[in-house]
């Protein structure tokens, strides 16, 4: 068995080819798209089951795709003793480009009151930005928030807000 360190080196390399299928065409034409987001889903769903990650995102999918993984999705799920939350408008942070997932479904895998923690970090972010308070500090904070959930080391949580910043 591997040891956490290990699965979070694993799971950010993972994380590091992004959110979307484009990393697909090298593999052989036997490799359909649904099969790979399901596999995906598969082993997220393991690490948060074993607690090395509090909360994992499925690949970004257009709706119809969501809606025709989710049976399957939720069979992985409950094999894995875990909870989906199926995202229409994922929160957007200084993690990834604002445009990850505009229009696109995600799921949310979590245990617990996880999803309760990722809802207050959104409409945390929502009360800044209505109180034209999105900015500075403020803006990290709800970005490393995100990170810490997703259970990202902070080294990965700062490259990826650096990332973003030079963009």
């Amino acid at each position: 068995m591997f040891s956490k360190s290990t699965i979070r080196v694993l799971y950010v390399s993972i994380l590091l080819l992004g959110f979307s299928t484009s990393a697909l065409p090298q593999y052989s034409q036997a490799v359909d798209a649904r099969s790979y987001q399901l596999g995906i889903l598969g082993g997220f769903s393991e690490v948060v089951r074993l607690g090395v990650k509090q909360l994992a995102l499925s690949e970004v999918m257009s709706p119809e795709e969501m809606d025709d993984i989710m049976p399957d999705a939720r069979v992985i799920a409950d094999r894995n003793e875990v909870l989906l939350y199926r995202e229409t408008d994922l929160l957007v942070s200084d993690l990834y480009p604002a445009d990850v997932a505009r229009g696109k479904h995600v799921l949310l895998v979590y245990t617990g009151d996880t999803l309760d923690k990722y809802l207050a970090i959104k409409a945390d972010k929502q009360a800044l930005v209505d109180s034209g308070n999105y900015s500075g500090e403020a803006r990290t904070d709800i970005a490393r928030r995100f990170g810490r959930l997703l259970s990202y080391p902070m080294p990965v949580i700062e490259g990826l807000i650096r990332k973003q910043r030079d963009h």
